[in-house]
């Protein structure tokens, strides 16, 4: 028997998530579960779901996609999971670690105002990849960040063009388990916009992850040099990216918890 069905929805920079509270590690969810959880026409609607359970007495991010497929971690879904784990009184405020799949996270979490996250360290794996959409083709790098994307370079944000469908990314044997896309348009005084297509969950409006991807790739395509600090804008809203001499990368902005829902129905 599962535990009390009560998730939560939240968001940062509206990338948006349904959390469950699950300390004891006692709760169980199929991929069809969480897909129709996250279903915005007739389910609750969410990007993704993290399960919040423990690892080792730490907190651990049990990060699923929109489609109920396995992720590493999610820079802007962890921050949210952080401001819940506060808000509700299940961790206080201040710098505290949530482990993930892509290894231990540092947060720094006031009550109120921006969450910052030590997202370690971004790569360049040093090949150079090519993304094509709404019949254009734009290079650009193959980042890391505990999970990969591709990230092109593009003269407007508007020649994207729709995301519904995930863009064509060459080589694609590089990516046997797909890929997350970033278009970016660099903007002055590192500044950039940037749209996303991420794996398993489609067009989404902000990436953390992807942020850091993409401040690492501006800096390459730019001046190359390192510590960077970028200011980023997604459809969602304003995330702030530094990269340090070592290329780790701390991805700051803003979590919002909004209400909870019962989810009983979805379990059925």
């Amino acid at each position: 028997m599962n535990p009390s069905p009560i998730a939560t929805y939240g968001h940062g920079t509206e990338n948006d998530f349904i959390l469950i509270y699950d300390p004891e590690n006692s709760f169980t969810i199929t991929d069809s579960q969480i897909a129709a959880i996250c279903n915005r026409k007739t389910g609750i609607g969410a990007d993704g779901l993290i399960r919040i359970g423990k690892n080792n007495g730490k907190w651990f991010m049990d990060y699923r996609n929109a489609d109920g497929s396995l992720a590493e971690m999610c820079g802007n879904g962890i921050r949210v999971m952080a401001k819940y784990l506060v808000t509700r009184e299940f961790q206080p405020e201040g710098i505290f670690a949530i482990d993930t799949r892509a290894g231990i996270k540092h947060l720094r979490v006031p009550l109120d105002g921006d969450i910052s996250v030590n997202m370690g360290h971004v790569t360049d794996e040093m090949e150079e990849i090519e993304a094509s959409n709404n019949g254009h083709t734009w290079s650009g790098y193959n980042i890391n960040v505990g999970n990969p994307h591709a990230v092109v370079f593009v003269e407007s944000i508007d020649d994207v063009g729709s995301l519904e469908s995930a863009p064509s990314v060459s080589p694609a044997a590089m990516y046997p388990e797909g890929v997350n896309v970033e278009f970016v348009e660099i903007l002055p005084n590192f500044e950039a916009k940037m749209r996303v297509h991420e794996r398993g969950s489609g067009e989404t409006r902000s990436c953390g992850t992807g942020t850091c991807a993409v401040a690492l790739a501006a800096t390459l395509k730019t001046d190359g040099k390192l510590p960077s600090r970028w200011t980023i804008y997604p459809p969602g809203g304003r995330l702030i990216v530094d990269i340090d001499g070592h290329s780790n990368a701390t991805l700051t902005g803003p979590a919002v918890i909004l209400e909870d829902h019962d989810i009983s129905e979805y379990l059925a």
